[in-house]
């Protein structure tokens, strides 16, 4: 890579296309984009997150260090994403239920819907005009159209309505026509030989912060063909979108942004519509769900007032597009279509969740849960929703945790400690410690917690355990000692600081609802988690260390990656998109960031399992 001289090593990898982790953006104080020089003129600030062993060993933070003359550098393996533990949830549809209850379409129980796909490919059939039936041929389609489907509102391309006459006369009136819903308008986006009624696809995307994953349907017959999944590539300036609206902001870079997610969204439908053997111009629509912010990079509006106060997004009702529009590549014609979302800061991700567990319809109390960047929170019923969004997963995601790392091969993902003291855990690939994911540091919480090694506080109780050790950070813990070239893995003071904070931001936003419901954790008739974290979650830990309410086990279900099985149903079902409408305008948003409340409620729940323990029973008999 050629880049000007002064240049700093993460901006030369992010022109380059190379992935390195950097949490903080490039501010310098997460130390997560370590690299190595093995020659090469440079020009380093000095910091206090790297080991007088790394700085002997050439490691530089990239983001601290500019290029002064030719390098070559070295990428350690940490930096490596796998995609392999990406929820991409195959198996979404349990869900909906739609797959299997679509044939004969049917109205199906409460809270599922009739298949009714957005965009639809008819077979028509039509009298040919003569003396005594004048109709204009376009007058003739629409009478056709609604013969089948009920379409008040119809409007037809002036595209279309150019070739119209001559492919009715050269297929004897007997054609294929592709419908799509735009609000209460029905639109004729495509008419083609009658042969090809049956080839009509689509595509639902959950736009990640971290992943984006897509699901390649029939939209024939409801079923998923195939699922493909990447990393978020907006990864590379940095790993929540609040540093990427920074970064933009700062380089006047929300076109660079916007390319590299539709990019990704490119990518994967090519590679579901190579795998399947399938024309690009055979898929006729696109659904997405996502946070507000990663909807507004995709559709490249401006979220720059969504990290500022009043903390407001340019949209949350999009209507549908041509997906053309924003560059994707799907039929040129073909429609693109977002589900709503609430708040700057609950997306169309969480309204997709409420959707599918279908907690709008239900008698009692729900609580549902999305562990991901943030921490989003939705109480109700069919009466009433509340919800909340708490900055909560960066710390289970790795950042401001020295050796925390994302779910991928070598991550530490379940970790105990036994009796003797031995630490035993299983790592993602079976392979050699690299660091620990989200769920494995829950378990190291919880482990020293209950085995007394710290208090309530979260400090450590005896500097006499030969497990402890004094680091640059101060104390530090020993999970993995160093091995045949392998660095130790320790959990320090700050991790430990760190962890807690993040869980008693989850744990204050669930209580600020409650509290505000009048709702007690023994009035919870479910709790619903979602998202990659929770899908690997270890309920009793999440539990002792006070992340989640203490109820019976039985209560907890974990439900996957309910952004795209919401982005099916409502893909498969137009009642569904104007449920989803409803939903999102139903739902009460609680801003915590200007709550006194939840910020006396985070501040009782920096302890372990919380500064009231009768609201942990079962901790206390433990």
């Amino acid at each position: 890579m050629e880049v000007p001289a002064g240049t700093t090593l993460l901006e030369a990898a992010r022109k380059a296309g190379i992935y390195l982790s950097s949490i903080c953006g490039g501010d310098g104080y997460c130390g997560k984009c370590k690299i190595i020089v093995n020659e090469g003129q440079f020009q380093s600030r000095p910091t206090t997150l790297l080991t007088a062993d790394e700085i002997q060993q050439n490691v530089v933070l990239a983001c601290q260090t500019k290029v002064l003359s030719d390098m070559t550098l070295t990428v350690p393996k940490s930096h490596a994403l796998d995609a392999g533990q990406i929820l991409v949830d195959t198996d979404a549809h349990r869900l909906s239920e739609l797959a299997h209850q679509i044939n004969p379409p049917r109205r199906i129980k409460e809270g599922l819907f009739e298949f009714d796909p957005l965009v639809r490919k008819l077979y028509v059939e039509m009298s040919p005009p003569t003396v005594q039936d004048s109709t204009a041929d376009h007058e003739r389609l629409y009478a056709a159209i609604r013969d089948q489907i009920k379409a008040p509102i119809m409007q037809t391309g002036f595209r279309i309505l150019q070739q119209l006459s001559k492919i009715l006369v050269q297929e004897d009136y007997k054609v294929a026509v592709t419908v799509g819903r735009r609000g209460g308008t029905t639109e004729v986006i495509e008419v083609e030989p009658a042969s090809r009624h049956k080839t009509n696809f689509a595509v639902a995307i959950d736009l990640g912060t971290t992943t984006v994953v897509a699901h390649l349907l029939d939209l024939t017959n409801g079923t998923t063909i195939d699922t493909q999944a990447s990393y978020n590539s907006q990864i590379n300036f940095g790993e929540d979108y609040i540093r990427r609206i920074i970064y933009a902001e700062q380089n006047n870079a929300f076109d660079e942004m916007q390319n590299r997610i539709v990019h990704d969204v490119n990518d994967l439908i090519v590679t579901l519509a190579s795998r399947q053997r399938i024309d690009l111009q055979d898929i006729t629509a696109v659904v997405c769900a996502g946070n507000t912010a990663m909807v507004h990079f995709l559709l490249n509006l401006d979220p720059s007032r969504i990290r500022r106060e009043p903390y407001i997004a340019s949209a949350a009702f999009v209507p549908p597009i041509r997906a053309a529009e924003v560059g994707i590549q799907i039929n040129k014609r073909g429609l693109l279509y977002c589900l709503p979302s609430v708040a700057a800061y609950v997306g169309s991700d969480i309204v997709a969740g409420v959707l599918v567990t279908r907690i709008y319809t239900k008698k009692g109390r729900y609580l549902f849960i999305d562990i991901g960047t943030n921490g989003e929170v939705v109480l109700g019923n069919r009466d009433w929703l509340v919800c909340a969004s708490s900055s909560a997963g960066p710390a289970f995601e790795g950042s401001g945790v020295r050796h925390g790392m994302r779910a991928g091969a070598g991550a530490i993902e379940k970790l105990s400690i036994r009796t003797d003291g031995s630490v035993e855990y299983k790592t993602i690939g079976d392979s050699h410690p690299a660091g620990i994911c989200g769920s494995g540091l829950l378990d190291v919480i919880s482990e020293l917690f209950v085995n007394g090694i710290i208090d309530r506080t979260g400090r450590f109780k005896s500097t006499d355990d030969t497990r402890l050790t004094q680091g640059d950070e101060g104390l530090q813990f020993q999970l993995v000692p160093a091995s045949n070239g392998h660095h130790e893995i320790v959990i320090t003071q700050a991790d430990i600081n760190n962890l807690i904070r993040s869980k008693a931001g989850v744990f204050a936003a669930i209580r600020t609802l409650c509290e505000a419901t009048q709702t007690k954790p023994q009035d919870l008739d479910a709790i619903y988690i979602a998202g990659g974290f929770g899908n690997f979650l270890n309920i009793r830990h999440a539990v002792t260390i006070g992340m989640l309410p203490d109820v019976a086990p039985e209560k907890i279900e974990f439900v996957g990656n309910t952004s795209i099985a919401g982005a099916k149903t409502v893909l498969l079902s137009q009642d569904a998109l104007e449920t989803a409408q409803k939903i999102a305008r139903s739902m009460t948003y609680f801003d915590l960031m200007s709550n006194s409340a939840y910020m006396d409620e985070f501040i009782r729940a920096n302890f372990l399992p919380h500064t009231d323990l009768s609201l942990f029973p079962s901790v206390i008999r433990a």
